[in-house]
């Protein structure tokens, strides 16, 4: 099932990810589409690095929602947490996500996050991955504490909701791209639509 936000002029571009986050992103470029679950296991591969499941579920999320619409142009992305190479993925709730960021307190966590962009039609796929590497401020319990009541980041990798209170989380953040902390990079994505010849800054008709 697809859920429609307004028709494409254009081919139609559709979104391969329920998340709030994304769908955000996305409409921050002004771009009619349509957004539907991939619906697949996102389980990471024995012996895979958090990179390249990262990679990996980006392209299996794009290549899943393509399969069921043949003339789209389909998005995908995931986001892998990364503490010295072991992934840290979203909490569910309190009690995880307060010894998630009691974890994380001090400590340099990279943020793998992929997009695929996927042509239905060709079966072409293009991908990116864009790391964020992030330096957690050492954190109180209280601090903590105070942080999950107000925003309560258990559906977000690592318990970061960067683009509210979770950005006092930090000390530094350094990343060419920054809205990939949040989950779609999209200076990347921008390029590979692009590339797809659909420019977002094409001239309006």
């Amino acid at each position: 099932m697809v859920e429609k936000t307004t028709a494409n002029p254009r081919r139609p571009l559709i979104l391969a990810s329920t998340s709030r986050y994304r769908r955000a992103l996305l409409g921050q470029l002004g771009m009619p589409f349509d957004v539907a679950s991939p619906g697949i296991d996102e389980r990471p591969r024995p012996g895979e690095s958090p990179a390249a499941t990262a990679l990996r579920l980006s392209e299996d999320k794009a290549r899943a929602v393509a399969a069921r619409h043949a003339d789209a142009l389909v998005i995908g992305a995931d986001q892998v947490a990364d503490l010295d190479g072991r992934p840290i993925g979203k909490p569910g709730d309190y009690a995880n996500a307060f010894a998630q960021l009691r974890v994380l307190s001090g400590q340099t966590v990279v943020f793998h996050t992929g997009v695929a962009l996927c042509d239905a039609a060709t079966g072409r796929c293009a991908s990116r991955l864009v790391d964020v590497t992030s330096v957690f401020r050492v954190l109180a319990d209280a601090e903590i504490d105070s942080y999950l009541r107000r925003e309560q980041p258990y559906d977000c990798a690592g318990s970061v909701r960067s683009e509210a209170l979770g950005i006092a989380l930090f000390e530094r953040i350094d990343s060419s791209d920054p809205s990939a902390l949040i989950g779609l990079p999209l200076i990347a994505l921008v390029d590979l639509l692009r590339v797809e010849g659909m420019p977002v800054l094409a001239p309006a008709r």
